[in-house]
């Protein structure tokens, strides 16, 4: 499970993409985007930022048992099973609230994301909407993902996030905190957003073609002269991560709301709302071929 001190050691020793992946790059020099102004105040600047403990995770072994899951949804936009689904997979709501997780896997309403990692073959598997039912597993969509490969999920397709993008790389772990610095790129979502993509984004939901909305996987940094000093470890980790590597637009919902894994080893995440929009600045992102993807 995603809180356990098993899971931290080898979380620890685990690459999540290449190191040229868009999720591991380091934006701190990006050029400010050209709209930056405009797209920052389509968002409520002035709000604060804020956690969503909702991403939950499960570690699978390499010869964990797949199973058939029915797709009730995006069977279009999902890759094919069956799926190394443990019968103990945590559901998103699942310990926040004291429920019984056998009850939460079969009731509950929301996006009920489920995140199931395969350290050893480096694979990752996300359901949206997924449930357990007498019949077995169902989900709207899944979304497989080679996390040694920089290879996108196909241009159009959703994933268990709006954006096309996979959530994993993106949640605030216990793991990282404790190093002192969230070592990769996080999620944000957004009230508004255009329909519009971008790099490594693979998939929009809007219908404004507004210029000053931002498009899934537009790019977010933490201002460079922001002071990180005063605030708690785990804060502090996560604002030098906000630095180098950003936020991706990853989903429609609260402004400014980033996701953390509901592990109560976390402390002081609520010291979080002292930031707001204002704090941040749009980058103007690499492409597939660019930046340390750029070949000579």
């Amino acid at each position: 499970m995603f809180n356990t001190p098993e899971a931290d050691r080898i979380l620890e020793a685990m690459q999540v993409f290449p190191p040229d992946n868009p999720w591991n790059e380091d934006i701190s020099q990006l050029p400010v985007h050209p709209n930056n102004a405009n797209l920052l105040a389509s968002t409520d600047p002035d709000h604060w930022l804020w956690f969503n403990l909702d991403m939950c995770f499960i570690l699978v072994p390499p010869d964990q048992k797949r199973v058939p899951l029915k797709l009730v949804s995006y069977a279009g936009e999902s890759d094919p099973g069956p799926y190394p689904v443990p019968d103990n997979a945590p559901i998103e709501g699942w310990p926040l609230y004291g429920a019984d997780r056998d009850r939460v896997q079969r009731e509950g309403e929301g996006d009920r994301h489920c995140l199931v990692v395969d350290p050893v073959k480096a694979m990752l598997y996300e359901f949206f909407v997924i449930r357990k039912t007498d019949e077995g597993w169902q989900a709207a969509c899944e979304a497989s993902f080679d996390l040694k490969s920089n290879q996108l999920r196909p241009d159009g397709w959703t994933s268990a996030d709006a954006a096309g993008l996979p959530i994993f790389p993106a949640v605030v772990r216990y793991d990282e905190c404790e190093r002192g610095m969230v070592e990769h790129a996080m999620r944000v979502t957004f009230s508004r957003t255009r329909r519009e993509y971008a790099y490594p984004a693979t998939h929009f939901a809007s219908r404004s073609d507004d210029p000053n909305l931002p498009g899934m996987g537009y790019r977010l940094r933490l201002k460079r002269d922001f002071d990180t000093t005063g605030f708690a470890p785990h804060v502090q980790a996560i604002l030098k991560g906000m630095k180098k590597y950003g936020m991706f637009v990853a989903d429609n919902g609260m402004n400014w709301l980033i996701s953390s894994a509901p592990d109560t080893r976390l402390k002081g995440l609520e010291e979080l709302k002292r930031l707001k929009g204002t704090d941040f600045e749009f980058v103007q992102t690499t492409g597939p071929n660019e930046g340390p993807r750029a070949r000579p």
